[in-house]
């Protein structure tokens, strides 16, 4: 299986969720309560970079652009 790494722009992420729900790997979390990037949001953060497929998923779900993925050139 294809290895991939995704980079989130946090003050982007607005903290919806809708990329957790895609990702069928668990890679990606809500960073922790009391976290918020420069405009008060909620981000989510590679929790576990390592068992990324680079399916792109997450990005495609994105609706605000906030997740780069990627696969092949690690």
């Amino acid at each position: 299986m294809a290895k991939g790494k995704i980079e989130v722009d946090i003050h982007m992420c607005k903290g919806c969720g809708l990329c957790l729900s895609a990702c069928q790997s668990k890679v990606i979390k809500l960073v922790d309560q009391g976290q918020a990037n420069k405009y008060g949001y909620p981000y989510v953060v590679a929790d576990k970079p390592d068992q990324c497929t680079g399916c792109s998923k997450c990005a495609l779900m994105c609706p605000d652009c906030a997740i780069t993925v990627w696969r092949g050139i690690l």
